[in-house]
């Protein structure tokens, strides 16, 4: 399979490249040389490894999510793990499986603080900026990887309306609405609906039932103000309802997915942003704030097997505000140029995460370790299910101010600036277990033993941050451009709030004389992950226009308290999160915009990463220059379109494109013992288009590659997660 999609690509290309039919293009990938549109973006030399999409680039590549613009991005991966709620994210070798991303987002101009937010759909996107690499200083937490930043429709800019319906495989349905409309000179409004639905793809031969289907819907709402001298103000209104099964994880053992408990995941969430600024004769004054809430529950068979063990709920609710005010100067094509900023942020989350033991988790996890422990008193539990409660409440906050000074001169552009950060977060829990189990001998009863454990306590942490930055770039001619850049950027640390099951675990082992107590301060909290990025590039404009554009550049990242996911030692059912000394990452991307005719465009995206641990001994081994678990060696993103032009009046071109994309090889552990080595999925769309329409057929991995997306381990029973195989549809889109 991997040969005939590599096949196929080849005489595609070998096609298009004789193609000579003359007409106008229509706008495609827009790659690294294209300055960001963020309003945080101050130098006017564009210097930065940056994937900006334009609107046309949107649709024609069927970009509806942040994960689907992170496809056509080099170094970046968002894999599938499940649900909506697993959006974990790797760059350039950075990255873990749970809690703090490495990628920030924002929409609209609204920083979105909870990960379990950024896998939504967005059908009213305008423009796509994936900035790479240490974007700290601008942007604060957790944007160490880069930062995903998204413009929607303006009612104002954008006018009409806008309809899309798509039917797919595996009875798969889309359809998004949005009106866009100036009600005078000063005030506008935008409206967008959508919802989505999906029988699902992945059988739970335990029930028969399909494990990963799905209903997503929701809604935005946009109000613009433009006023006089100099006022506008933005308000955008989001909310959305997600309801699906998801985790489709199949035993190694079996090579099957069969669990007998329930797994699900709901969501509901609101975001509200409201951006005011005022234009002056020097410069822009802007007020950003918002409101973000979600309330989600998890709900899974842990154990994912036929049996008992144990199930997992996890419920909460969270509420957050920020407040960022920024101050700049006005667009100069020479001489200084300056923003400043001030930035605060503050986030309550409540949770619930019971998990209820059924009795082959007792009976194995418990009862078996104990009775060989001591196999004359052997035990019995009283009951066959046991219950065990976690409760938490975490508050965050924090501020920062930030200020950056650009000069230009002549061809050169030196950039400086400066974030200072500071962070407060407290973890308050409770944690009880109520149960009891019968000491036997000789096969009577001995004794009754009750276990009445009740726990609350409080952890605190905070962090003070200094993030530098420093770029200077080169421009020559028309676009070439050579730059450097070096910048120090953080992920937050955090609480593991998933081992507390396993805290209460081991506590009641250890009140039967087995088992290790853990440390709950030392197990539960970890520190914010730190790196230092050197990295230099180019953009390079061979031919005398911009029919080929060449980006490419290289970096190292030095990354310190490298946040890790691994499987603590004990029988436990859970992860944690813990510090895992010094990694480093070394690594090269590459983008090539080809116009190779009129009506023939070729784009490659490439991206290449060699993250290995510099320091790293788990008590038992020692994992030095061992490549980093989970993030892939290699990212490929290449398509190649062809369009032809109809002299028909009711409709204008047909557009033939072929794309692949390939990720891998990717180590699922930190010994590098299993692996998931490259893929290539295939892509396929044909679009007729009209003026104000177009129906798209299109295939999704159409060659059927299998392939693996997860890994992971439970109770020492292995699991996979398998790729989505073949895919098709067809979409319409009506613009009037």
């Amino acid at each position: 399979m991997k040969r005939l999609t590599a096949t196929l690509f080849i005489i595609l290309l070998y096609i298009t490249a004789g193609a000579t039919a003359a007409t106008e293009a229509a706008d495609t990938l827009l790659l690294d040389e294209v300055m960001v549109s963020a309003v945080k973006s101050v130098a006017p030399s564009g210097a930065g490894a940056v994937t900006s999409l334009d609107q046309a680039t949107i649709a024609s590549q069927a970009v509806t999510t942040p994960r689907d613009a992170t496809v056509l991005t080099p170094g970046v991966f968002i894999p599938d793990y499940g649900s909506r709620m697993t959006s974990t994210i790797y760059s350039r070798g950075i990255g873990a499986r749970i809690d703090q991303p490495v990628l920030g987002l924002v929409i609209d101009n609204v920083p979105i603080l909870c990960k379990e937010n950024y896998d939504m759909d967005l059908p009213d996107m305008k423009r796509v900026d994936v900035l790479r690499g240490p974007q700290s200083m601008l942007y604060g937490r957790n944007t160490m990887g880069g930062v995903i930043n998204i413009s929607t429709l303006s009612p104002r800019t954008d006018p009409g309306t806008r309809v899309m319906l798509q039917g797919a495989s595996h009875s798969s349905f889309k359809v998004s609405v949005s009106h866009n409309r100036a009600i005078n000179a000063a005030w506008a409004i935008g409206a967008t609906a959508f919802y989505t639905t999906t029988a699902g793809e992945f059988r739970n031969e335990y029930n028969g039932k399909l494990t990963d289907w799905e209903r997503h819907g929701g809604g935005r709402l946009k109000v613009q103000w433009q006023g006089e001298n100099g006022w506008s103000l933005t308000n955008v209104l989001s909310m959305s309802v997600s309801r699906q099964g998801g985790y489709p994880y199949a035993w190694t053992a079996t090579g099957k997915i069969a669990h007998n408990d329930t797994c699900f995941y709901r969501r509901t969430n609101l975001i509200d942003g409201l951006t005011v600024r005022k234009h002056t004769a020097w410069g822009t004054l802007m007020s950003i704030t918002s409101y973000q809430m979600i309330d989600d529950n998890m709900t899974l068979d842990q154990d994912f097997t036929p049996e008992p063990y144990f199930t997992l709920t996890q419920a909460r609710t969270e509420h957050a505000v920020t407040q960022e005010f920024i101050v700049r100067s006005n667009p100069a094509a020479s001489g200084w140029q300056w923003i400043a900023g001030a930035f605060g942020f503050y986030r309550r989350l409540r949770m619930s995460a019971p998990v209820n033991f059924g009795d082959t988790g007792i009976a194995r996890l418990i009862e078996q370790h104990r009775n060989e422990a001591a196999p004359s008193y052997p035990i019995a539990w009283q009951e066959r299910a046991m219950l065990l409660g976690s409760d938490f409440v975490m508050p965050t906050g924090g501020v920062a101010g930030y200020g950056q000074a650009t000069y230009t001169t002549g061809g050169w552009t030196f950039a400086a600036g400066l974030r200072l950060d500071y962070e407060h977060s407290r973890l308050n829990y409770h944690s009880e277990t109520h149960t009891g189990y019968d000491i036997m001998h000789d096969g009577e009863v001995y004794s009754h033993e009750a276990i009445d454990i009740d726990d609350t306590g409080r952890l605190r942490r905070h962090h003070l941050q200094l993030l530098p930055s420093f770029n200077v770039s080169h421009r020559w001619l028309s676009g070439n451009m050579v730059w450097l850049a070096v910048s120090r950027g953080f992920k937050a640390g955090g609480f593991n709030t998933q081992m507390f099951s396993d805290v209460l675990q081991q506590r009641l082992m250890g009140m039967m004389g087995i088992g290790a107590r853990y440390d709950v301060d030392r197990i539960v909290g970890y520190k914010p992950e730190h790196a230092w990025n050197y990295e230099v590039g180019t953009t390079i404009k061979p031919l005398s226009n911009d029919d080929l554009i060449i980006a490419a550049n290289a970096y190292w990242i030095d990354c310190t308290n490298r946040q890790l996911t691994v499987f603590p030692d004990g029988t436990t059912t859970g992860r944690v999160m813990t510090n895992a000394g010094r990694t480093r990452s070394v690594g090269v991307e590459a983008t090539v915009q080809w116009h190779a005719t009129a009506t023939t465009d070729v784009n490659v995206a490439y991206g290449y990463c060699d993250a290995r641990f510099v320091r790293y001994n788990d008590g038992t081994r020692d994992y030095r220059h061992r490549i980093v678990p989970y993030s892939p060696r290699h990212t490929l993103h290449a398509d190649a379109t062809q369009r032809i032009n109809l002299q028909c009046a009711w409709a204008k071109c047909v557009e033939l494109n072929v794309g692949v994309y390939g990720v891998g090889p990717i180590e699922w552990n930190e010994a590098n013992t299993v692996s998931q080595p490259f893929y290539a999925l295939m892509d396929t769309r044909v679009t007729l288009a009209a003026s104000k329409w177009s129906v798209q057929l299109w295939a999704k991995n159409l060659t059927g590659t299998r392939y693996n997306t997860f890994y992971f381990v439970s109770i020492g029973h292995e699991f996979l997660q398998r790729g989505r195989g073949r895919a098709l549809g067809a979409t319409l889109r009506i613009n009037l």
